[in-house]
């Protein structure tokens, strides 16, 4: 037997609690290795908190094409994924900052269970591995090896507004103003004739609907958004980093874990990583928390530190920041940097730690959803 929690004989079916990304990259993982894999989600399709929201894949943490990232781990790719080169951010006093970058800055996806979404590729290659999905179904006490992937546990930050049918023209817009989005941004996202238009705050969580339709009347009158069929939605992200991600003898990953981008809140990335390491600690016999403290863990402890300055930027700072930011020749270069350790930031780390507290075990808040 392995001295490492969560590593049994092999040959035994692994089971996976929760259908998103990270638990849906660890069983591929697990199946491309000739496990036999079992995958439990409580709802009755992937993706379904999400139905059909837009998200940025993030492209500016290392210098690999993210695309290629996922590829090198063995995920499909085979879903819609719009370069963003080039797009357009406002401070509070509506001056204007364009973005431009070589490669793309971030890739736009779709979330959900429709068919050209991240979530559906990812569930189509399990599938075609072997895997078996039980939908509606949930994995309450494991017997054996199990991967828990169930989602976020509370709200330390949130993201509502509405998704709707729209004749503008693909792009991205960001607003910085905490009369919109306190401590967070804005954002209108396009493609194809659909859009998501949204608050990301990190905090006064309470007066959504307040900053929710600051957001729309801002977003009309800077760049003329037009809503067709709206429909209400919002979701919770909770951001921390654990002293251990095993739960008992089982790894948890991506947000069940708390492995988000504690500053904006783009954590895809990080969520898909993480299942996929579980996986490899259970195939290979190896400290799980070994694994995504080496691969993870520095990304993450900047993260904290980016987060608790932005807090104190405020509407005067943001500008100065989005100055900083576009006023070099490749801003994914220079985002990327700002993402990495450095002795200063090192230096940060127990007071960003003690400003942000995670409220994982406060009261989570309501969002806007479809009625």
């Amino acid at each position: 037997m392995s001295e490492f929690p969560g590593v049994s004989a092999s040959g035994e079916i692994v089971e996976i609690a929760g259908a998103g990304p990270a638990g849906l990259a660890a069983a591929i993982t697990l199946a491309r290795a000739g496990r036999r894999v079992v995958v439990h989600e409580m709802h009755n399709e992937v993706g379904h908190r999400f139905g059909g929201d837009f998200q940025g894949l993030e492209n500016w943490s290392s210098e690999t094409d993210v695309l290629a990232v996922l590829r090198e781990q063995g995920l499909a790719t085979d879903f819609t994924a719009l370069p963003c080169h080039e797009g357009t951010a406002f401070d509070c006093t509506g001056k204007r900052y364009r973005i431009e970058s070589d490669a793309p800055l971030f890739y736009l996806v779709e979330r959900g269970p429709g068919p050209q979404t991240l979530d559906s590729a990812l569930l189509r290659q399990a599938r075609a591995l072997g895997v078996e999905v039980r939908f509606n179904s949930r994995l309450r006490r494991p017997d054996g090896e199990a991967i828990l992937a169930a989602g976020p546990r509370a709200a330390d930050a949130i993201a509502v507004g509405y998704h709707f049918d729209t004749d503008m023209a693909n792009g991205y817009w960001v607003i910085c103003d905490d009369e919109l989005a306190p401590q967070g941004y804005a954002y209108l996202l396009v493609m194809n004739g659909r859009g998501t238009v949204k608050s990301c705050m990190f905090a006064g969580l309470k007066q959504q609907k307040i900053y929710v339709q600051r957001t729309v009347e801002a977003f009309q009158r800077l760049v003329g958004l037009e809503m067709k069929n709206p429909l209400p939605h919002g979701g919770g992200a909770n951001f921390r980093i654990p002293a251990s991600a095993y739960s008992g003898p089982h790894p948890q990953v991506g947000e069940q874990a708390g492995f988000q981008d504690t500053l904006w809140g783009f954590g895809m990335r990080l969520a898909i990583s993480s299942g996929v390491l579980a996986a490899q600690s259970l195939l290979n016999g190896e400290d799980y928390d070994r694994l995504w403290q080496r691969a993870l863990k520095p990304q993450m402890e900047t993260a904290v530190v980016n987060r608790a300055l932005y807090s104190l930027l405020g509407n005067r700072g943001y500008g100065w920041f989005l100055n900083w930011i576009t006023s070099h020749s490749d801003p994914r270069r220079q985002l990327g940097h700002h993402y990495h350790s450095s002795w200063l930031k090192r230096l940060l780390r127990p007071w960003a730690r003690r400003r942000f507290e995670s409220r994982r075990r406060r009261r989570n808040h309501e969002y806007l959803r479809r009625s």
